[in-house]
């Protein structure tokens, strides 16, 4: 049966796919980290054919992550990765680089596209130029506000999808800061700098925040103090007619991520049997709340933050 929302969840491993589409999830992104940024987990092509079976199991889909800054180096291995995810047989590709965008329309043109472009997918006219240029789905910006997003769905000629819980990435460079910095300080550094690493930025003037920061192939990533957690207001975007709602389960345990599906499940579902008595239920979020990091806020993100210039 198909849904009218999608429930949508990233996966680190095939083990933590099997948990969260068991759990209720309507579709995964995965992705390798040669093509893809900020992934909890990197993914060859055969693991990529696993997640797929695994989904259809599930009647679930599968979607891969091409959000990489594309080089120079990386563009004559993107139709080979592309016509491997065409044999794989997954159901969509995210991309922010018209490189990819062209290859995915030549090599496999029944693969639907996902524009992400990160905090730059701000208006619906920019939204639906990359939906005549073939793309099906537009990932929203994160920064935008509540008002924002259910007023700029309406004009949208394709899906939208909002990120609706977990952390974000607020900077990312190409060099690897940390590592320039220990071998600076003459500390040893290990061959892993990876997702586990547990390192934080802390700022001087608001040492209560501890920003997650890890580094990996891509380079540096700092990410948010806080998770977004939108539940309580999740109706609204449903309403508005937003297609698709992401669970960020980056730097999270698979038990939490868990979590994090059925409670959104269980209000998807609540609001799709009956919108019209729809009632959000604080007891929903009850077990997330127990595994909760206490030194990270369950937050709005940007729904109801004013922006300053």
């Amino acid at each position: 049966m198909t849904r009218p929302y999608e429930l949508l969840v990233t996966a680190s491993d095939l083990q933590e796919a099997e948990v969260l589409l068991t759990a209720g999830a309507d579709a995964i992104l995965i992705g390798n980290d040669r093509f893809g940024m900020r992934l909890p987990g990197s993914f060859t092509l055969e693991e990529t054919k696993e997640a797929v079976k695994l989904a259809k199991n599930h009647h679930a889909k599968v979607y891969v992550s091409m959000n990489n800054i594309m080089t120079n180096e990386l563009l004559p291995e993107i139709p080979d990765y592309v016509r491997g995810l065409k044999e794989a047989g997954v159901d969509g590709i995210e991309f922010n680089d018209p490189s990819v965008l062209r290859a995915v329309r030549e090599i496999a043109p029944e693969i639907k596209l996902h524009w992400n472009a990160e905090m730059t997918s701000t208006n619906y006219s920019t939204s639906n130029y990359w939906g005549r240029k073939g793309a099906s789905r537009v990932v929203l910006a994160r920064e935008l506000n509540m008002d924002e997003i259910t007023e700029m769905v309406p004009m949208l000629e394709i899906e939208a999808q909002v990120q609706i819980h977990g952390m974000t990435n607020i900077y990312h460079s190409k060099r690897q800061l940390v590592a320039s910095y220990m071998q600076q300080q003459g500390r040893p550094v290990e061959g892993d700098l990876g997702l586990h690493r547990g390192l934080f930025l802390i700022e001087a003037e608001r040492q209560d925040e501890k920003f997650p920061i890890y580094e990996d192939v891509n380079g540096t990533h700092i990410m948010s103090s806080e998770d977004i957690c939108i539940m309580e207001d999740l109706h609204l975007l449903m309403n508005a007619g937003v297609h698709s709602f992401k669970i960020e389960g980056i730097l999270k345990s698979t038990a939490y991520n868990e979590a994090v599906v059925k409670a959104y499940r269980k209000a998807i579902d609540a609001y799709t049997v009956d919108p019209l008595n729809y009632a959000f239920d604080e007891s929903w979020l009850d077990e997330v709340r127990k595994m909760q990091d206490p030194e990270r806020e369950l937050s709005f993100g940007f729904f109801y933050k004013e922006q300053v210039y």
